[in-house]
């Protein structure tokens, strides 16, 4: 009797102890598993949390690539500011040119009109009756071949003066001969302070003419009337 008795006792005692043993066991577990399970969230805070700041750090990075765009802008700006003072010297430049060419256009017209008696319609009219004379005409496209004379005109008969120079340029029209191979035989007195008469011939050829003309103010001497020479009697 007392031996089992005892040996009730020991499983008892070694059933708690399993019992126990199971418990603890059964803690541990539930331990473990909350530890994980919060292992878990704090990762995916942790992550929640990182990827914002990653945003932000992003968000940050443009910002600051911004004054570095505008750097760029500035330098694009720069050379379109360089760009338009280079055009705006071109244009300057193209101005300066055009006006020149309008300049030198208006000197060409004006020796144009000038030389035109040349190529003016010429008229033949009645002559003086001289013998030596071959024919007379006149023109009403002769036009005074302009003057660097300012104030009251006085006619000047010493070779090389402005007076003198201006003669020949109208005497040269009227005759239609160029001026650089223009022979000037005679240069007189018309009859009056305001007129002059002159004779030339083109370089070589014998023909000969003598040439009337006369003082317009403010505009120069203007030829007036030519006649053709059978010979030169100033030669």
């Amino acid at each position: 009797m007392g031996s089992r008795f005892n040996q009730r006792d020991q499983k008892r005692k070694v059933n708690k102890i399993y019992n126990i043993a199971i418990t603890i066991v059964s803690i541990l577990i539930v331990i473990v598993a909350v530890s994980i399970f919060l292992s878990d969230d704090g990762t995916e805070t942790k992550k929640a949390t990182t990827e914002p700041k990653q945003v932000a750090e992003t968000e940050k990075g443009k910002v600051v690539d911004k004054p570095s765009g505008k750097e760029e802008e500035t330098d694009s700006e720069k050379e379109d500011a360089v760009g338009d003072s280079e055009a705006t010297e071109e244009d300057a430049e193209k101005e300066d040119s055009k006006a020149t060419e309008e300049d030198a256009e208006e000197k060409a017209e004006d020796d144009a009109d000038s030389e035109k008696a040349g190529d003016a319609e010429l008229v033949e009219v009645e002559g003086s009756g001289d013998g030596n004379v071959a024919s007379t005409y006149t023109s009403e496209g002769w036009k005074p071949v302009g003057t660097e004379q300012s104030g009251e005109h006085t006619t000047s008969f010493e070779k090389g003066s402005v007076d003198w120079n201006e003669m020949s340029k109208a005497i040269a029209s009227g005759a239609g001969i160029d001026e650089g191979s223009m022979k000037l035989w005679w240069l007189q007195n018309g009859g009056s302070s305001t007129t002059a008469i002159g004779t030339v011939s083109e370089g070589d050829n014998p023909k000969t003419f003598r040439v009337y003309i006369e003082w317009v103010d403010g505009s120069g001497w203007k030829p007036v009337k030519v006649e053709e020479l059978k010979t030169n009697d100033k030669r």
